[in-house]
């Protein structure tokens, strides 16, 4: 969890410090922002956003859970059916 003063809130975003990044990942992610045409804020705010929007492996594992059992029919059964009509 980051202390509370690592988040500054203005207008609905919010800033992020990130400290201690090795010079050599810092200048990877200048060089990736730039072959894209994104300044390197841009390019961390479109990465951390992808990061936000894919679900942890505890909510995919949630999700299967509710989703129950499969009850279509077997993947064998599809494909003696699929030769069958050949």
């Amino acid at each position: 969890m980051l202390p509370e003063h690592a988040f500054c809130y203005h207008h609905g975003v919010a800033n992020v410090h990130v400290r201690d990044v090795p010079e050599d990942i810092h200048r990877r992610l200048k060089a990736q922002a730039a072959m894209a045409g994104q300044s390197l804020n841009e390019f961390l705010v479109a990465r951390m956003s992808d990061i936000a929007r894919t679900p942890s492996v505890a909510e995919l594992a949630e999700r299967i859970r509710r989703r129950g059992p499969y009850e279509g029919p077997s993947s064998a059964e599809l494909i003696r059916e699929d030769r069958d009509a050949r």
